[in-house]
């Protein structure tokens, strides 16, 4: 493959996650989480870099960093599902042992509609942001071609 077609390649990688995550939520129903759309930034970022790598070769490292950006927020954000840590206390549920009526009701107030340590959505075993991730880690892969053969 020509450089030229390594980057469409990973660009267009971003831009089908990033209109696969819109349709999930606007024809699908799914609401995302804030680390769904902190998922969704590098891709944007990823698009117009591939745009910027077509005349200037070097950027392509900057779309592998973009996409790898992507793919370590999809393995945090995976982790906190799977509750192998601990995720953003603005965006997941905390312990209520202890707390005071008050204090239960100001965290049930306060929580956010869709919390980021529930998974919407799997194939195969696989969350949404765990598909992310993999998906992104391959276009990392596919951005590294494309600068390696600038």
């Amino acid at each position: 493959m020509t450089r030229r077609a390594l980057i469409a390649c990973a660009a267009g990688g971003s831009a089908a996650l990033l209109l696969g995550a819109f349709a999930f939520q606007h024809l699908g129903g799914l609401a995302p989480c804030k680390m769904c759309i902190w998922q969704r930034y590098p891709h944007a970022v990823a698009m117009a870099i591939g745009l910027l790598a077509l005349w200037s070769p070097r950027a392509a490292w900057l779309g592998a960093g973009a996409a790898l950006i992507t793919a370590a927020i999809g393995v945090f954000h995976a982790g906190v599902e799977q509750a192998w840590w601990e995720g953003p206390t603005t965006c997941t549920s905390g312990p209520v042992g202890g707390l005071s009526t008050d204090d239960l009701l100001s965290q049930i107030m306060n929580a956010p509609l869709v919390r980021c340590d529930d998974i919407a959505w799997q194939l195969m075993g696989i969350s949404m942001a765990g598909w992310n991730a993999l998906i992104s880690l391959g276009l990392v892969a596919v951005w590294v071609m494309a600068a390696r053969r600038a």
